[in-house]
């Protein structure tokens, strides 16, 4: 049996399971929010969305096969190339609804700052777990504290200058939950939750567009009851809240005519994107969003429990950072579209419409899957060497 064949037979089956599962339901969800649309290439969205999936599944399973103890090299420079790309679309990138995040070159465009994210996730993951160890000045947790925030201001600020508010805030609860499980002492996490809680008005007055702004106060007034513009600032998160809670229990049923989707009151450039939980709840109720928030539930614990099993630092690192950019998309993603949070330019994992995005997602799942295909190998050395010394006795 060839090495090769012997970790594609180690795969985590359930856990790509549930990733094609994902998957199928989001190319299907995407057809169900266009395909009454006038327009061709909208209602062509869920092919081109198919091709990305089947593309993001060869850099997963790309990514299963290799030992990820690659980053330990190569971390470093692709971060610094993403971030460069970054850097270079938020001045001469390609605007689109007001940001510019968008790199066109040509045949297809791509969004910089979700390669930026998948390469800070590496890059952190490599730097939390070995650089105290190679250089004796980096032992003390505030100095180690001040290279992780470096690392990651320098593409969240810039994204966050693009407009792409959404994309941007992720980087937080991605840092927070590898800073949680690197090593850093507690005191040091409460002094930099006060921190970000005092710096939040400076970034609200001075770091945010005003319709930034009018989304966060018009979120907060409809949660107090209050009368809002429902046909134009508070336009999309009412008809979003129509759409979910006219689904019911089960939800009217795929390709029904009367629903909010199909009459027009959810954008269609957005129904297949940042919308798709509205347009998902109304065809098939609290049932059918229960069972996929059930599903992504499914794969965080699957990924903990991947981690947990990680053979090194730097595997468990990888892992939890995967975790956090899964549940920051999924909750504020769902969480917009419940007043929950503001609304912002965030996809829903493996289920909105996206191409960047869906094949950094598998490819990051596929590191995932790595971690638990290599899982073995620190046993196995240490297994030989048992071995070699009884040998020698």
């Amino acid at each position: 049996m060839t090495p090769l064949f012997r970790k594609f037979l180690g795969l985590n089956w359930l856990l790509i399971a549930n990733i094609v599962g994902l998957s199928i339901f989001g190319a299907f969800a995407i057809y169900s929010a266009s395909w009454m649309r006038e327009d061709l290439s909208l209602i062509g969205r869920w092919r081109n969305h198919v091709l990305f999936l089947l593309l993001g599944l060869v850099a997963f399973l790309t990514a299963s096969m290799i030992d990820y103890k690659w980053i330990r090299r190569f971390g470093f420079l692709l971060y610094l190339a993403t971030t460069g790309m970054v850097v270079y679309t938020t001045f001469f990138g390609t605007e689109v609804n007001g940001t510019r995040a968008w790199l066109n070159l040509g045949i297809i465009q791509i969004q910089p700052s979700q390669l930026a994210l998948a390469a800070g996730v590496l890059f952190l993951s490599v730097i939390m777990s070995s650089i105290h160890k190679r250089y004796p000045i980096f032992r003390s947790p505030f100095s180690r504290l001040l290279v992780i925030g470096a690392v990651a201001a320098v593409p969240f600020f810039f994204v966050l200058r693009q407009g792409d508010f959404g994309s941007s805030i992720v980087w937080i609860p991605v840092l927070a939950a590898m800073v949680l499980m690197g090593n850093i002492p507690l005191r040091y996490l409460l002094v930099i939750i006060l921190c970000v809680t005092m710096f939040l008005p400076f970034a609200y007055f001075f770091g945010l567009k005003d319709y930034q702004k009018k989304r966060i106060t018009t979120q907060i007034e409809m949660l107090q009851g209050k009368k809002v513009d429902t046909q134009n600032d508070a336009y999309n998160a009412y008809n979003n809240l129509i759409a979910i809670g006219s689904g019911g229990w089960g939800g009217k049923g795929f390709k029904n005519l009367d629903t909010v989707n199909h009459k027009g009151f959810i954008t269609p450039e957005t129904a297949i994107n940042d919308f798709i939980f509205p347009v998902l709840a109304e065809i098939w109720g609290f049932r059918g969003g229960l069972m996929m928030l059930g599903a992504f539930l499914l794969l965080l614990l699957q990924c903990l429990y991947i981690g947990f099993y990680s053979r090194d630092t730097l595997g468990r690192l990888l892992v939890v950072g995967v975790v956090g950019l899964l549940f920051a998309h999924v909750y504020q993603n769902v969480g917009m579209n419940l007043l929950l949070m503001p609304i912002t330019g965030i996809p829903l994992p493996l289920i909105s419409y996206g191409g960047t995005f869906t094949v950094v997602i598998l490819f990051l799942l596929g590191m995932v899957e790595s971690v638990w295909v290599h899982r073995g190998d620190r046993e196995a050395i240490v297994e030989r060497s048992r071995l070699h010394v009884e040998h020698l006795d």
